[in-house]
């Protein structure tokens, strides 16, 4: 459909009582079988799809605002709206919904929502309408008293809303007003207030658009000055007249856009300043009057947007240096303002809005108006970028990529001109502008890195099948702005101890420093480079020495982001130059106050020990362990002294490795069974830290205290001692008894290897697995717990001794020494000698 009579845009209120726009579409009307009834459809014009499908129900109210506007309820919560393109469209659809309803079209309103009584029905059945008092200072209070009777009942509601409209009664109103105030009769602008009140909670926009009319909204205004409440009237008339004035920065051609501006400005003043604050019941009575400013402000953007020799205009006297000071500061207010009100538009018409204004040249302009030396234009500049970066970071990226290259270029062509991109670059503005905030609170410095982290955020950057917005834009920035970036935090760190200590610069470092440290978990190779070449983690943790200890803890937390990332570029980085140094310092130099630095320098290390970062911890163990090892209120700096002597000991004797390989390649097993979990945790973790070159520590050795772990290689002889010493004395015993113990059995699995395995654990012989105080009973560091296979057998094999089997397997247990149990009693001694 091409007709632009029925091109509407379709809106619906939100929780928030604000308009959000569905799409623009084509409305027509029609029967729908699936509804039942006559409909309202909306098609949308991009591709044809049903934006609305509504019912005119016969009891729905449907209300015609400002020629343009249909309104209506669905549900309780759910409003809908239909914004026509021209008045005749307008018109025809609001015909059709009357047709169906039976209702009159000259009437902007159909019926209302509210259900009443029967009684009440009846009584306003009876009553063809309501009769308004005759408009005289005599019967004011009659009026305001009517007028309060009135509200409660929807339909009386609407018969007096039509009486009021019918009659031309606001305008009769408004002329007491004045006889009122000349006669100083203030009881009856008491009874105006109450009047004018209740008629803007009749929610109308018919009797809003004559209230708001430019011969009678100051009277209006002036009606409501006059609160009871108060015991002097405000001034309100006053201030608008003679404080607020209207200034036409840029003139503006159109009276009808002009007129709009000011009458939206009055309408908010009186919803935010004149109309006292709505309780819980008269909230949704004034819903009209929120859309009325809603739809103004639509229209006036859509106006001025469309107007292209405005802004033209605009931003040539807002970009030529001919322009004074106080004109372009006016200038720059109005497209903050524009900017501000462009908010409310939905993100289709904001898309639009946006785009507009970036073909007009904004950014450029931003430039020149951020160059200048006002702190106020450059505030507002500042909340006009904000909108832009907030909209479409991508749409800012590619504008400052584009301009330094073309300064690149002209740089090659004019070498004469020796400009660096520093003083010229948009981003680099920005970034000056935070680093020279005056404010002591530095709330400006604040708000430009919160754009700038959006700036640099690879979550918001574009992929396309022939760039990547984020190598792209990251080479640019780590080449042009960074430098800039970090120009304060290089020029406060010379030595040894900050240069400035004072807060506001401070402050200002602990904002680089977040930025920085946000650079480091978002970006890779580009950060990765910028610190190691420049040595920026050593610059850093000079702030260590910082006297606040905000600061301090800012600089610890680079620090910590980048150990976290596990990254051994970083970390050869960090050994090289002894950057764990400044952090002992600043922990020892804490003493024993448990504080954020004392525990965040505590979580640090833990986390090398958790992780088992195995070159940090050699190296804070080789460097700094005599300045820790009094340290024994955490157990974090001996664990860490514990992994180092594993890795140690490891290395020192690499022919134990090997040898715990060869035997992980040589466990006997008789038949095929199922491992418990623990065990098999066990083995994993064995098998996993062998092909690492780690110690090896089971998994219930590391629930216990760091001190009572035993070195798993000790363990492992220990048990090989002891299991030799009780093989000896089984075979003593049995030479001497000439029969086999019953706490052990002897099978024969080859010629060159014996099997001894323990069969009954109640069996506590000195020295035993089972006893106390051996290395596999639960009381001793290293044991296993009961529940769990321990492996207490030894084999050997060419002079090796290993485990190789499990003592908790009761099945096999029991098959093996019925077998034996069937062997000849000759083979039996045989074996036994």
């Amino acid at each position: 459909m091409t007709d632009t009579r029925r091109r509407v845009k379709v809106y619906t209120l939100n929780e928030d009582r604000q308009w959000d726009d569905r799409g623009t579409g084509h409305v027509s009307s029609g029967y729908v079988e699936r509804l039942k009834g006559m409909s309202l459809l909306v098609r949308a014009e991009s591709d044809g799809s049903l934006l609305l499908e509504s019912k005119i129900n016969p009891n729905t109210a449907y209300q015609k605002q400002q020629d343009t506007l249909i309104v209506w309820s669905e549900a309780e919560n759910y409003d809908l709206a239909l914004s026509f393109q021209e008045k005749a469209g307008c018109d025809e659809i609001w015909e059709k919904i009357c047709q169906v309803q039976g209702k009159d079209p000259s009437v902007d309103i159909t019926q209302d929502l509210v259900d009443e009584s029967e009684e009440e029905r009846f009584d306003d059945m009876s009553s063809p309408g309501l009769e308004l008092p005759s408009c005289e200072l005599s019967r004011l209070e009659e009026i305001a008293e009517l007028v309060a009777s009135s509200l409660p009942s929807p339909l009386r509601r609407e018969k007096l809303a039509l009486a009021l409209e019918n009659e031309g009664y606001i305008k009769k109103l408004l002329e007491l007003f004045h006889v009122c105030e000349d006669l100083e009769n203030i009881e009856g602008l008491h009874h105006l207030y109450e009047i004018i009140k209740g008629i803007f909670l009749l929610n109308r926009t018919a009797l809003f658009e004559v209230m708001f009319s430019e011969e009678c909204i100051m009277d209006v205004i002036g009606c409501l000055e006059y609160d009871p409440a108060l015991s002097q009237p405000r001034k309100h008339r006053e201030f608008l007249t003679k404080t607020a004035k209207f200034k036409e920065v840029i003139p503006i051609s159109d009276p009808e856009l002009k007129q709009k501006i000011h009458q939206t400005y009055r309408v908010q003043y009186i919803q935010d300043m004149v109309l006292p604050t709505p309780s819980v019941f008269e909230e949704n009575m004034l819903s009209t009057l929120h859309s009325f400013i809603f739809f103004n402000k639509v229209e006036i953007v859509g106006m001025l947007q469309e107007d292209e020799k405005f802004l033209t205009d605009l931003f040539a006297q807002l970009t030529d240096e001919a322009t004074d000071e106080e004109k372009r500061q006016e200038l720059v207010n109005f497209l903050k303002e524009f900017c501000a009100f462009s908010q409310t538009l939905q993100p289709q018409n904001r898309d639009a809005f946006f785009k507009t204004l970036s073909n007009m040249g904004i950014l450029p302009a931003l430039e020149v108006i951020l160059g200048m030396d006002d702190t106020q234009v450059r505030s507002a500049a500042t909340d006009i970028f904000s909108y832009l970066v907030e909209y479409n970071p991508s749409m800012v990226r590619e504008f400052v990529m584009q301009e330094a290259q073309q300064n690149d270029d002209v740089s090659k062509k004019l070498t004469e001109q020796k400009i660096t991109n520093k003083d010229i670059l948009l981003i680099n503005l920005i970034i000056e502008h935070m680093i020279c905030d005056t404010d002591p609170e530095l709330g400006g410095a604040v708000q430009l890195m919160g754009l700038l982290r959006t700036l640099v955020d690879p979550e918001n950057m574009l992929a396309t099948a022939n760039k990547t917005e984020k190598t792209e834009f990251l080479g640019f920035f780590y080449k042009h702005c960074m430098h800039v970036l970090t120009a304060p935090l290089l020029a406060n760190t010379t030595e040894d101890k900050p240069s400035k200590d004072d807060f506001q610069t401070a402050q200002l470092l602990a904002l680089v420093l977040e930025l920085l440290t946000f650079c480091v978990e978002h970006h890779t190779y580009h950060i990765k480079n910028y610190i190691i070449n420049k040595d920026i983690l050593r610059r850093v943790l000079v702030l260590m020495a910082s006297k606040h200890a905000f600061l301090a803890l800012c600089a610890l937390r680079f620090k910590r982001k980048i150990i976290g990332l596990k990254d051994e570029f970083y970390n050869r980085y960090i050994m090289k130059s002894f950057l764990f140094e400044p952090v002992v310092k600043a922990f020892l130099n804490n003493g024993s106050r448990y504080n954020l630095m004392n525990s965040a320098i505590i979580e640090m290390f833990e986390f090398i020990r958790v992780e088992d970062i195995k070159s940090l911890t050699a190296h804070v163990i080789e460097n700094y362990w005599k300045a820790l090892e009094d340290v024994d209120y955490v157990q974090t700096f001996k664990g860490l002294k514990l992994r180092f002597e594993q890795q140690r000991e490891r290395q020192d004797n690499p022919k134990l490795d090997s040898m715990r390989s060869i035997l992980r390649n040589h466990r006997y097993r008789r038949d095929a069974r199922t491992l418990e979990d623990e065990e098999e945790m066990w083995f994993n973790t064995d098998e996993d830290d062998m092909e690492d070159g780690e110690a090896v520590v089971s998994p219930s050795d590391k629930t216990k205290n760091d001190d009572d772990i035993m070195d798993p290689i000790s363990k492992f002889m220990e048990r090989k001692k002891l299991k030799e010493s009780e093989e000896k004395e089984v075979l003593l015993k049995t030479n001497l008894s000439g029969r086999q113990s019953p706490s052990f059995k002897l099978s024969l699995s080859s010629g060159t290897k014996t099997n001894l395995t323990s069969q009954s654990p109640a069996t506590n012989l000195p020295g035993s697995p089972g006893s106390p105080g051996s290395p596999g009973s639960p009381g001793s560091p290293g044991s296993v717990p009961k529940n769990t296979s321990q492996t207490a057998a030894i084999t050997t094999k060419g002079g090796l001794v290993g485990l190789v089997d499990y003592p908790d397997d009761d099945e096999d247990d029991d098959e093996d020494e019925d077998k034996e149990d069937t062997l000849p009693l000759s083979k039996k001694a045989k074996f036994e000698s």
